[in-house]
């Protein structure tokens, strides 16, 4: 995440106190990316693991809406969580509400966690990294602030029960984090219903101009906060574009059996390999896991080494000839 690392070199001083934090919640907003597109065309190589500052990275795709998001939200959300663990000095529990009437038979109290200093920490760190001030810069801005809102929607209400003989007769209720998972999937479905801006190009070629900036703000006057943005349609995601970084398919795991598969995962095979002019490739590969385990007095366990066969399956290149008979069917928008 070079982008992040450059400004935790050169930010304020005052800052490095949060700065690995900062690196691991970039570092959580990556993985999360990664699981979220595991089974789609677009998979969150590391090309697109950059916040897109730099020119060559300057797309504004639904894709990068999500990076955006997602690494701002993990930013956030390691800083809180920090926060509550006391890593920080200047930092404890959100208790701005305690002693409030927050619902019938509660009443807010404990150790809330503090997002508020989440937000504005990471804030300062994130929205840095956007030096532009074009169209592209307030679109990245603004699915940097919905990653954030993310954390926020997605919190939980936790309780303790107080009363004669546990009667639970009042409860004290403070908000907490949620797994980051739910937050992943929150963006996720963000990203699904991600609004596509429509844009006067002739005002935009304006470049700072007022006449632009008129065009921008009047393209955001429907967009809601809490929604992702984008500029661009999607590239073909299938084939390989060394200049964009996209790999294409060919090559990529995919799917067909396995326990507890959901219908996308089930439907892996088809939306990589045969959707995209591929076919799909059994591979048989042996796999050693420990077996046959026994307990030993005293204290020692014995495995045997178990050797089973597992098939997996890939995405290949089709001879020229069927090649020219397939139609790529790539309906909706490219992942």
């Amino acid at each position: 995440f070079r982008s992040v690392n450059n400004f935790l070199m050169t930010g304020p001083k005052a800052y490095l106190t949060y700065s690995s934090s900062v690196a691991a919640g970039a570092q959580s907003g990556i993985e999360e990316c990664k699981f979220q597109f595991g089974w789609e065309r677009w998979n969150c190589p590391e090309s697109a693991l950059q916040l897109s500052t730099h020119n060559r990275l300057r797309s504004a795709t639904r894709e990068t809406s999500f990076v955006h998001a997602i690494s701002s939200a993990g930013v956030m959300y390691t800083l809180t969580r920090n926060c509550s663990l006391g890593d920080f000095e200047s930092c404890g529990c959100d208790d701005s509400r305690n002693g409030r009437v927050g619902g019938r038979g509660w009443v807010w109290g404990g150790c809330s966690d503090n997002v508020e200093f989440g937000e504005r920490i990471s804030k300062l760190f994130v929205d840095a990294l956007e030096t532009g001030h074009d169209t592209r810069a307030l679109i990245n801005l603004h699915n940097n602030e919905v990653g954030r809102l993310a954390v926020k929607a997605t919190m939980k209400r936790a309780c303790k029960c107080h009363g004669v003989s546990g009667s639970c007769s009042i409860q004290t209720c403070w908000l907490q984090l949620a797994e980051f998972r739910e937050i992943g999937n929150y963006l996720k479905m963000k990203y699904d219903q991600a609004h596509k801006l429509e844009m006067d190009k002739r005002r935009m070629r304006a470049g700072n101009s007022a006449e632009s900036r008129g065009a921008t703000a009047e393209a955001f006057n429907n967009v809601h906060a809490t929604e992702l943005v984008f500029l661009e349609e999607s590239p073909d995601y299938c084939t390989r574009n060394a200049s964009l970084g996209h790999h294409g398919t060919e090559g990529r795991e995919c799917l067909q059996t396995g326990k507890n598969l959901s219908q996308w995962e089930k439907r892996s095979c088809r939306r990589l390999c045969t959707e995209c002019g591929l076919k799909v490739e059994e591979r048989r590969t042996e796999m050693v896991t420990s077996c046959n385990c026994k307990f030993h007095w005293c204290c020692t366990v014995k495995c045997e080494q178990c050797r089973q066969l597992v098939a997996k399956h890939f995405c290949s290149r089709r001879d020229s000839a069927a090649t020219n008979h397939i139609k790529r069917r790539n309906k909706g928008h490219k992942r």
